[in-house]
């Protein structure tokens, strides 16, 4: 596809908001809509959309596998609430989840150059392809931030599109790095050309080294969605993460993604919360 091909994206899908425009419109929504959202029956929802995950440098084997284990013993455990989505780690515990997972869940690995994505492309694509060969459901990667600000467009898209084809059957969640993309203009435009690249969800952050996931951040990536699904017909998910530890925070990112795209988006196939400190944060609530 040619070059233009990404400014043509970026045109179709216009976004005329300021950064101060997006902070009041998610002020007066979360001043009139959380409230109603803030209820024990979305709490169980919300911890049934967790990725829940261990991105550290001391995890091992043994330090996974206790991990999953926790996994396993919720399941079943309370009649009235599902258990998480996914479980999220690092692509060289794929296989010690698969081993290890019992429960009904998915498995989620970082991939790509992770959380930096500064890496040759052809160790993103081949780190990909054996984090799904050893079992992963749901592979995360990190957009080449450096290229997007540069407006490096086609090779920023070419690299997401090799990796998507690299996914196989497995999805393809591209991570924004929102912190680190400086407006909403640009959170906007790299999340149209993540979804022209092939993704199936848009994440916000990595949790590593940049600010996480804000609520305005949030609503940008949802009108991108919104806008993209208007055109194509094409429903993309989205994964909110970095920072997210308390169950006000939760529900927040629930009522913005509710009342932009709707009750149809409020469910695990499309809608996720990457954090592992939040599931006891709901559970005490709950």
């Amino acid at each position: 596809m040619e070059t233009n091909k990404y400014s043509k994206a970026i045109n179709t899908h216009p976004f005329m908001l300021t950064d101060e425009e997006v902070t009041k419109k998610v002020n007066d929504l979360l001043a009139e809509k959380y409230s109603e959202n803030n209820n024990s029956a979305v709490y169980r929802k919300l911890y049934s959309c967790i990725d829940l995950t261990s991105l550290n440098s001391t995890d091992s084997n043994e330090s996974i596998w206790k991990f999953v284990e926790k996994v396993n013993s919720f399941d079943g455990s309370n009649p009235e609430m599902d258990n998480v989505a996914a479980i999220c780690v690092y692509p060289n515990f794929a296989h010690t989840v698969k081993e290890a997972l019992t429960a009904d869940v998915k498995i989620a690995c970082v991939a790509g150059g992770f959380p930096s994505s500064q890496t040759f492309n052809e160790i993103k694509i081949a780190e990909t392809s054996l984090a799904v060969a050893d079992g992963a459901d749901e592979i995360d990667v990190v957009i080449n931030v450096g290229k997007f600000l540069e407006g490096e467009y086609e090779e920023m898209c070419e690299e997401l599109t090799e990796i998507k084809e690299a996914c196989r059957h497995a999805s393809l969640k591209v991570i924004l790095e929102t912190g680190a993309l400086q407006n909403v203009k640009n959170i906007h435009n790299a999340a149209i050309l993540a979804l022209y690249s092939g993704a199936d969800f848009l994440k916000t952050s990595t949790g590593k080294g940049y600010p996480g996931a804000s609520p305005e951040a949030a609503y940008v990536i949802c009108q991108a969605i919104l806008s993209y699904h208007a055109k194509t017909g094409k429903k993309i998910g989205l994964k909110m993460s970095g920072g997210i530890a308390t169950t006000e925070d939760a529900v927040k990112y629930y009522t913005i993604v509710k009342e932009t795209l709707g009750e149809e988006w409020c469910n695990n196939t499309l809608f996720r919360l990457g954090a592992s400190r939040l599931a006891d944060s709901l559970l005490s609530k709950i």
